[in-house]
């Protein structure tokens, strides 16, 4: 792994592939695929209802209209796109074959296999914006019919076991929703193999919240409250809810937007607001062409042309840049990139012990199989991996136990002190004292538990809090 800047999760993991690969034989083999998993970029899937806005944020987060429904049948297959050259597609079976698609710029893509084969479809792309983000696009959940929320439980759920060589491994979600989630949405969120904290909520189409672009009140600020109130409501299955509008975000981020927009946009700047809205029902040439009118509907909206036509006097560049800010994209990228991220790689850490310990219940190297398992799972800097998997159990099983919420305060504290509910930089002397009292509290706390995650979680929060006592970190 030369080369590789590994944090410490990492670090541990990596020296236990390279004992299991010094063992010989197929693990080797084995040691190499898994090593390939845990440093290959985190991978975030895009969830939501059918035209939640799924594939208009993908291109805004690629920066480039890839995950159009004429490209790649997009609304009915899961695709993956990730960095990589040259631009190519596949079509990946249910069987684990693997199908090339010929892709013609301007053409709908036709499938090499018939659709009910496919469990995902690759993409690659020679794109930054995906350089350390692998991004999962899927069918719409709760359609008409239930082939589209089939497909994306086949590969997201089901996942690892049931479809083993075709599976998608998610270690994030960023979930889609329109006001406010749906029961039948939380319940598929639910399933997913992640924490609230590998989970991203985004509110839709916040452009148009509300009364609207029109409306007495600006739907975007109205939107981030609204945000703010179904995160404190959803704390069970998000970590955060962004407002994002997915048409600004997407013409912002993939070139779209031409001086000669620019330049139509700002003839409408002199119309007062009764002008502005009998210009855009027009059908025939008012104030501008109507093919212009059209297309600056299509790509700005009517927030976009009400609000940044006065921009639009300063060119292309500053009203893109507008749009950018305005869409919320710049935020959730934010999220994605720290917070997100961070526990993505704690995700994939669970995954790869879990990996390495199905090898142990087959392969004639059994005992030594376990032993690195063990060696990995009681590494110090494998707690944060523990409390994470203690996190989703107990959520499963007790969600409100009062060990949840301390669980997500050591996950999520900034430095030692905030671990023991103390200010940011408080001695390390309190610290070490106040470790100490939760550690006797959650020792006695211990002696009767309501579940067996519950039980299962207060030795790893007693571990957290000893590490805390001793050694001043996490």
């Amino acid at each position: 792994m030369t080369g590789i800047v590994m944090d410490p999760v990492q670090e541990a993991l990596d020296h236990g592939l390279r004992s299991l690969a010094g063992l010989g034989g197929d693990l080797v083999d084995h040691a190499n695929r898994i090593g390939a998993t845990l440093f290959s970029p985190p991978r975030v899937v895009i969830v939501g209802r059918l035209k939640a806005g799924k594939s208009t944020l993908v291109n805004a987060l690629i920066g480039a209209p890839v995950a159009e429904t004429a490209a790649l049948e997009a609304t009915r297959l899961v695709a993956v796109y990730q960095d990589g050259a040259p631009s190519r597609a596949e079509a990946v079976a249910v069987d684990g074959t693997r199908h090339p698609i010929t892709l013609t710029r301007g053409q709908t893509a036709r499938m090499p296999i018939e659709e009910e084969r496919i469990a995902y479809i690759n993409r690659w792309l020679p794109s930054a914006a995906i350089r350390d983000l692998t991004l999962i696009d899927t069918p719409g959940l709760a359609t008409l019919t239930t082939r589209n929320e089939t497909a994306t439980r086949r590969v997201l759920i089901d996942g690892f076991e049931q479809t083993r060589t075709a599976s998608v491994d998610a270690d994030a979600a960023v979930f889609l929703f329109d006001s406010t989630p749906r029961a039948d949405e939380l319940a598929f969120l639910q399933e997913l193999p992640l924490s609230p904290l590998n989970t991203l909520g985004v509110l839709s189409r916040a452009d148009g919240f509300g009364e609207g672009a029109l409306g007495s009140r600006d739907p975007i600020e109205q939107a981030a409250e609204h945000a703010g109130r179904v995160a404190t409501r959803l704390a069970h299955a998000v970590s955060a809810v962004v407002p994002i509008s997915g048409l600004m975000a997407q013409t912002s981020h993939t070139g779209a937007l031409s001086e000669q927009h620019a330049r139509t946009l700002a003839a409408l700047s002199a119309l007062d607001a009764e002008e502005l809205v009998d210009e855009l029902d027009r059908d025939d040439d008012g104030v501008i062409d109507a093919r212009m009118r059209g297309e600056l509907l299509d790509l700005l909206g009517e927030y976009g042309i009400l609000h940044g036509r006065m921009i639009a006097r300063d060119g292309a560049a500053a009203l893109n840049q507008w749009l950018s800010q305005r869409s919320g994209v710049p935020m959730l990228h934010q999220l994605m990139q720290s917070s997100l991220s961070e526990f993505a790689i704690l995700n994939r850490a669970r995954r790869v012990i879990a990996y390495v310990d199905q090898l142990a219940y087959n392969h004639p190297a059994r005992d030594q199989i376990r032993m690195i398992v063990h060696q990995m799972r009681t590494h110090p800097a494998m707690l944060r991996v523990a409390l994470l998997d203690d996190l989703q159990k107990l959520l499963a099983a007790d969600p409100y136990s009062g060990v949840v919420e301390e669980i997500r305060t050591l996950l999520l504290a900034a430095d030692p002190a905030e671990c023991v509910g103390l200010p940011a930089g408080s001695s390390t002397q309190d610290v070490h004292l106040h470790a100490n009292q939760r550690l006797s509290a959650a020792q006695t706390q211990a002696l009767s538990t309501a579940t067996a995650a519950e039980d299962a979680a207060l030795v790893d929060v007693a571990r957290a809090y000893t590490a805390l006592a001793t050694t001043g970190r996490l």
